[in-house]
């Protein structure tokens, strides 16, 4: 059998500017997918750490960014959010309860509250649904939401908030485009008026010009709503963009997270300015003066881990103590008290700031 971590007690979170609270909570969170083998007696040979141990709350009203190459565990924490996984260990905390150990009634009600946005606008859409079916289904599943009556006065109202046309409550999915097909989705996620979105990819699948509009449309309907986000992106500038806070994943665990400045500002962990090193620059001048990070080998197997520091095996400032301990998710000491932007959380034991541009001469 496979060892995971023990969930410990959450630690009280550090205040959000504006002096917000907490709304979901992930505390030591691990899910280990079983590889088995035999046909009649399976027996269990290992496990694939998707995620293995990942701490972070996610605020009233913000909206927390998280990136990382495919493979690292991302969307699986989103599942985990949902109550669509069971977690291995850990807890996921919404409002101080932990949704992990609810069922029923208790976790349908908590549902009603934390709703999804998946990545694919063409296959998260039932093709034999109209438009006003697939909005209205929630209704179904949550009746005290609206009336029978008023279910479709709501969805016309919905479409109309999505910045589509009430007229179109009778059409399929297939006549809508990509961008219209997702504003259907985000429709529906916003049926029954949620805390919590997690988006999972959301604008991945679109063309550029219509991943501006998505991008506009979440930050508007944010502010209307008053909702939390957690947005899941492998597109950098777009997490920059639309994230009050961003959280850098690696092979299952959070290895930096700070606000948006501090992170493509200040990065201090070398997996981070390797993937801030890769983003292409518009300005010419300041991209020939750029100095790109390329990373060694190939992500490693998440079914076996590296020892120590899980990036190690990539990492241009590894030495012997990274392969024999891990380095916790904590302020780098040397930036401790000093007020620095660079003073955030970050996985790394020679944790520095690097300056991706060289100045000019």
């Amino acid at each position: 059998m496979t060892s995971v971590p023990q969930p410990t007690a959450p630690e009280p979170a550090a205040p959000a500017p504006g002096g917000r609270e907490p709304i979901v909570q992930v505390v030591d969170l691990v899910k280990h997918f079983p590889l088995t083998q035999g046909i009649v007696f399976k027996k269990q040979v290992g496990a694939v750490k998707a995620v293995d141990g990942v701490s972070f709350d996610l605020f009233r009203g913000e909206t927390l960014g998280i990136v990382g190459e495919s493979g690292c565990g991302k969307s699986t924490v989103a599942r985990l959010l949902m109550n669509l996984e069971v977690p291995t260990a850990g807890q996921v905390l919404y409002k101080g309860e932990d949704i992990t150990r609810l069922s029923g009634r208790a976790l349908k009600a908590v549902r009603r509250n934390i709703q999804m946005v998946f990545q694919d606008p063409y296959t998260s859409l039932n093709p034999r649904m109209t438009v006003g079916d697939i909005i209205g289904e929630p209704f179904d599943i949550h009746p005290e939401v609206a009336p029978k009556g008023d279910r479709r006065r709501r969805v016309r109202e919905l479409l109309d908030v999505v910045g589509l046309n009430p007229e179109y409550i009778n059409r399929y999915p297939h006549q809508f485009s990509g961008g219209q097909r997702q504003r259907i989705g985000i429709a529906r996620g916003l049926a029954l008026r949620p805390e919590v979105i997690v988006a999972d990819e959301p604008v991945s699948a679109l063309d550029v010009s219509v991943q501006a509009q998505v991008i506009n449309l979440m930050e508007r309907l944010q502010h209307e709503f008053g909702l939390s986000y957690m947005v899941i992106a492998h597109d950098l500038s777009i997490v920059r963009h639309i994230s009050d806070r961003v959280g850098v994943m690696y092979l299952g665990k959070i290895v930096e997270i700070g606000s948006d400045e501090a992170i493509y500002e200040h990065p201090t962990h070398p997996y981070t300015q390797a993937l801030l090193s890769a983003v292409p620059v518009p300005d010419p001048e300041a991209r020939e003066r750029r100095e790109r990070i390329l990373l060694s080998g190939d992500v490693p197997s998440p079914a076996d881990p590296p020892s120590g520091c899980r990036f190690r095996t990539r990492c241009f400032k590894a030495q012997a103590r990274c392969a024999v301990e891990e380095p916790p998710l904590a302020v780098p000491e040397v930036f401790r008290g000093t007020g620095s932007p660079a003073g955030h959380l970050s996985a790394c034991h020679f944790a520095a700031e690097m300056p991706l541009v060289v100045p000019g001469e």
